[in-house]
């Protein structure tokens, strides 16, 4: 029989680590991280990372498992992710994977699109055209030759705007076209999809209010410390939301409550993007956060029926 998994998804600051926390309590249940952050050694404040408390009350999984400076991407997730679910399957425990990096998710219950080898003259080549002509002008050729990109690849993302660039390049196909062809068709779990969301204006509040204590419990001298470790300001993992808009104020660009407002907009950007990639999944099952009794109840029947 496949390992079971319950996977609990939605925006950020929606309510997901409380609830994995009661599920995890209530069955037995260990929690495998899917937030592409939290896998960072000394990011704390602004990944949401549960607290040394939570993390001894229930087992956790893929945090803390490389530093800032270190690469991590969806491949590495699901070989680590999948070596612990079956050490928890073998413990007789139950999985409950809990984040809202949606590609993570999709690489851990349907398979993963590799495509073409990296080549390395290529990805200089196209490092050196956004340092010339800016990232925005390298975006604009992607979406000419791919115009699905838009939701799939944010004008922001470099790493992700060069692949998708260097597989064309390579093979002359979109990367969408070879997504559509791998057709994402194992399905090494039996999994339990359970959503998160709110109405609009309560998820926007969540996100401002948490976004604050973020800044109050100390972000800014969390990037500052990061920085004071030798990380650059400059890496892929120090540009996400919240850390960059820090960076900024390190830098004299922005005053604190001006980044503040930058990352309150941005975070409500980024939730509204993890919403329309899983609004397409129809395994979903979406509950309001509230809905704790049912989403126990809907738990509680899977785990059960073993």
């Amino acid at each position: 029989m496949k390992p079971k998994i319950v996977i609990l998804l939605g925006p950020t600051a929606v309510g997901k680590s409380a609830l994995a926390l009661e599920l995890a309590a209530q069955f037995n249940g260990e929690i495998v991280n899917a937030d592409s952050q939290q896998v960072y050694r000394y990011m704390n404040i602004g990944t949401g990372k549960p607290s040394p408390a939570d993390r001894a009350r229930v087992r956790h999984h893929l945090i803390d498992v490389v530093t800032p400076d270190q690469e991590f991407n969806a491949a590495m997730f699901r070989r680590l992710a999948s070596e612990v679910i079956g050490q928890v399957d073998e413990r007789k425990g139950n999985a409950i994977a809990c984040g809202g990096t949606g590609l993570y998710l999709k690489a851990l219950t349907r398979g993963l699109f590799e495509g073409p080898a990296q080549d390395l003259e290529l990805r200089a080549s196209l490092e050196k055209e956004i340092e010339e002509t800016g990232l925005p002008s390298v975006y604009r050729r992607l979406v000419e030759i791919d115009p699905t990109v838009v939701s799939t690849i944010h004008p922001n993302d470099r790493l992700r705007t060069i692949r998708a660039l260097e597989v064309y390049q390579l093979t002359g196909k979109p990367i969408s076209q070879w997504q559509s062809e791998h057709r994402f068709q194992e399905q090494p779990f039996e999994a339990l999809k359970v959503g998160l969301n709110c109405d609009r204006a309560e998820l926007y509040e969540r996100i401002n209010r948490r976004s604050a204590a973020m800044v109050d419990a100390g972000l800014l001298d969390e990037v500052r410390g990061l920085a004071a470790r030798g990380y650059s300001l400059d890496l892929k993992s120090l540009r996400s939301v919240g850390y960059a808009q820090m960076g900024k104020v390190i830098r004299g660009d922005l005053t604190l409550d001006a980044a503040l407002e930058e990352m309150q907009q941005e975070t409500r950007r980024l939730a509204k993007r993890q919403l329309t990639w899983f609004r397409g999944d129809k395994e979903v099952c979406w509950f309001h956060p509230r809905q704790t009794s049912e989403m126990m109840a809907a738990v509680k029947s899977f785990f059960s029926n073993r």
